[in-house]
C-alpha cells in the first residue's frame, strides 16, 4: 500500500522547505522529496577542491534570506538549529584597469566620500539614489513579499499612491523600471560609477540596455550600503540542514535520492507522485513542485492533465544566459592591483565597463563564448575564516553571461561548441582576466573546481542550461507574468498541485517568500477568487483616484 501525507513537496531547495515548513507548522504530514544527495538545490555548500575546504556551491550572499520575514517568523528556532551569519561592512566594489576601484562600504558616509573623492558629480548621483531608495524602501518593497495580485498588494500600492501622490508614485517606480545604462547615464558622470551598479543586473540575466534592469541594483547597492554581506557561517548547507530540523521537530520527513519521476493525476487533480523506483507516494491535499516550469510540465506531468492554451505558455517560457562556476583554492585571498583592502570585501565585481557588460551579455544571447565575461569574485573567507581547516583561503567565482549553448567564441580562440571541452580553456580566460587585476592570483592557487552551465543544470535540472535564476525576470516574464500570465499565486491547471521558486513571483534570490506565499495559497484556497475580485477593485480606485488628482 502507498505511503500517504497530507501533503509533498518535490524538491528540497529552500523555497521548497520553507513551503514545507509553514505546512508542518499548520500541523500537516508533509514529505519533501529531492533528487540529490542532500537538501538545498541551489543553496548548498561541499568540498569542492580539498578536504574540509568548504565552498558555496552556488549561491553565497545571504542578505535576502537574513532579511526575509521567514527569518523574522522563525528565527529563534532556526539559530537553535546552528544557523548563524557571518557578516562584513565592506559589501562589494568594482575594480578598474589601472588600478582604479570604487568601494561600497556599510557605512554611507565613508561611502559618500569615496564617491566623492572619484567624481563630486557621482557622489550627488549616489546620494539621490540612496534618498529614493529609501522611499522605494517604504512604498514599493512591501509587494516583494505580497502574491501578485492581492489585498495586500492592492492596499500596499493605495496607501503609496496616497503618501507620494500620483506623479510621485509614477517618478518612483521609473528607477527600477529603467535599464541598467539609463539608471547610470541619468545619475553618475564617470563610466566608473555607472558600471558599479550595471554589474548586479548581470546577476540574474539583465543586460545593460534591458528595461527593467535597474530593480535588483538599486536593491542589491543600497541593502549592502544599509546591511553589508552576509553568508552563512560554516557554508550555505547551513540554511537547508536548520530548515531541515525544524521541519522533523513538527513531524515532516525529509528524503534524499528520492527522484520524482511522474506527478500522479485523476480526475483532474494532483494525487501523489511516483519516483524512479517506481515507489507512489499519495497526497491527500496537495502537490507542492520547487521546480521551473519546463522541468515540472515537461518531465512530470502528463499532457492529458494541462489545456492545450497552458501547454502554450509553457512553451514560451524563456530561459536566460548561462552561468560558470570556478571555486579556487589558494594560499591567500588576491593581491589586489587597486589595494590591499579589497581583500576584505564581500563582492568584487570586475568588468569593467558598461559597454563591456553590453557586449558580453549580447555574445552570450548570440549562442558566442564573451572574450571579457563579467567575473562575480566571492572572497568567501574574508567574510568566514571558518570555511577552511588551515590558513588557505577560497574564491568564488560566477562568471556572467555564457552562451547556454555554445555556437562560437567570439575571441576567436576556442573553437569547441561542446561545454565538457570547452569548460578548461573558458576557465583560462577567467583566470587570465583575474590576473590582470590581482597579479600573481595564479602562483596562489592550491587547486579549482569549475562548473560549466552544463554542469549546474546536471547538478540541479531547474538550472536549465545553466541559467542560475530559473528562468528570465525581463519584463514580460515578472511581476503579474510570473511564471505565465494568469498564473502568477503559484496555482496550476491541475486541482491541488501548487508551484514555488525562483521561477514564481519575486523570482530569484534567497528570501523565501515564493515558498511562504506559496505555503499560504495552499493552506487558504478558497481564498484565492475573491482576493483577485477584491484586488482588483482596490486597483481601480487607485487608478480612478490617480486620474481625479491628475485631472
Amino acid at each position: 500500500m502507498a505511503e500517504t501525507y497530507d501533503a509533498i513537496v518535490v524538491g528540497a531547495g529552500h523555497n521548497g522547505l520553507t513551503a514545507a515548513l509553514y505546512l508542518a507548522d499548520e500541523g500537516w504530514d508533509v514529505c519533501v522529496l529531492e533528487r540529490n544527495d542532500k537538501p538545498g538545490g541551489s543553496v548548498r555548500s561541499d568540498e569542492l577542491t580539498r578536504e574540509s575546504y568548504i565552498h558555496d556551491t552556488h549561491s553565497t550572499n545571504q542578505n535576502l534570506f537574513l532579511g526575509s520575514q521567514v527569518f523574522e517568523e522563525f528565527g529563534d528556532e532556526l539559530r537553535e538549529a546552528g544557523l548563524a551569519f557571518s557578516q562584513t561592512d565592506k559589501p562589494f566594489a568594482n575594480v578598474y584597469p589601472g588600478g582604479d576601484a570604487l568601494r561600497v562600504y556599510q557605512d554611507a558616509d565613508r561611502t559618500r566620500e569615496e564617491f566623492q573623492a572619484h567624481s563630486p558629480a557621482d557622489a550627488e548621483g549616489w546620494e539621490t539614489l540612496h534618498e529614493e531608495f529609501g522611499r522605494f524602501a517604504k512604498n514599493l518593497a512591501p509587494l516583494l513579499g505580497q502574491p501578485l495580485p492581492s489585498v495586500a498588494a492592492g492596499r500596499t500600492l493605495i496607501d503609496a499612491a496616497r503618501r507620494e501622490g500620483p506623479s510621485g508614485l509614477v517618478d518612483l517606480a521609473q528607477i527600477p523600471l529603467s535599464s541598467t545604462r539609463e539608471l547610470g547615464d541619468a545619475y553618475f558622470e564617470t563610466p566608473e560609477a555607472k558600471a558599479l551598479m550595471a554589474c548586479w543586473g548581470l546577476h540574474i540575466d539583465f543586460g545593460p540596455d534591458v528595461s527593467g534592469g535597474a530593480m535588483f541594483p538599486f536593491l542589491e547597492s543600497f541593502t549592502a550600503l544599509s546591511e553589508g554581506i552576509s553568508v552563512a557561517t560554516g557554508g550555505a548547507s547551513a540554511i537547508p540542514e536548520a530548515l531541515t530540523t525544524l521541519i522533523e521537530a513538527r513531524g515532516g520527513e525529509i528524503r534524499t535520492n528520492a527522484e520524482v519521476t511522474a506527478v500522479d493525476t485523476q480526475n483532474g487533480r494532483a494525487t501523489g507522485v511516483t519516483l524512479a523506483d517506481g515507489t507512489t507516494v499519495r497526497a491527500r491535499e496537495a502537490v507542492v513542485a520547487n521546480l521551473t516550469p519546463t522541468v515540472l510540465y515537461d518531465r512530470l506531468v502528463d499532457d492529458n492533465a494541462l489545456p492545450g492554451s497552458f501547454r502554450e505558455k509553457v512553451d514560451r517560457y524563456e530561459y536566460g544566459p548561462g552561468t560558470m562556476m570556478i571555486h579556487l583554492a589558494l594560499d591567500d585571498l588576491p593581491n589586489w592591483e587597486a589595494g590591499a583592502e579589497l581583500s576584505e570585501f564581500a563582492y568584487v565585481h570586475i568588468a569593467p565597463s558598461v559597454d563591456d557588460l553590453a557586449e558580453t551579455y549580447t555574445a552570450a544571447q548570440n549562442g558566442q563564448l564573451p572574450e571579457s565575461p563579467l567575473l562575480v569574485v566571492g572572497q568567501t573567507t574574508a567574510v568566514d575564516e571558518t570555511r577552511t581547516p588551515d590558513n588557505g583561503h577560497i574564491l568564488w567565482v560566477q562568471v556572467r553571461a555564457l552562451p547556454s549553448e555554445i555556437e562560437g567564441d567570439a575571441a576567436d580562440e576556442i573553437e569547441t561548441t561542446d561545454w565538457e571541452v570547452a569548460a578548461e580553456p573558458m576557465a583560462e580566460r577567467v583566470l587570465d582576466k583575474l590576473e590582470t587585476y590581482a597579479p600573481g592570483i595564479r602562483d596562489s592557487i592550491r587547486d579549482r573546481d569549475v562548473h560549466s552551465p552544463a554542469d549546474l543544470e546536471a547538478t540541479n535540472p531547474n538550472l536549465v542550461g545553466g541559467d542560475s535564476v530559473a528562468g528570465s525576470h525581463h519584463l514580460r516574464q515578472n511581476f503579474l507574468w510570473r511564471p505565465f500570465p494568469g498564473w502568477s499565486r503559484y496555482g496550476t491547471p491541475v486541482e491541488d498541485l501548487y508551484v514555488c521558486g525562483a521561477s514564481t513571483w519575486p523570482g530569484a534570490g534567497n528570501n523565501a517568500a515564493s515558498g511562504r506565499l506559496c505555503a499560504h495559497r495552499v493552506l487558504t484556497p478558497p481564498f484565492e477568487e475573491r482576493a483577485i475580485e477584491t484586488a482588483e477593485e482596490y486597483v481601480g480606485d487607485a487608478t480612478a483616484a490617480i486620474r481625479r488628482r491628475l485631472s
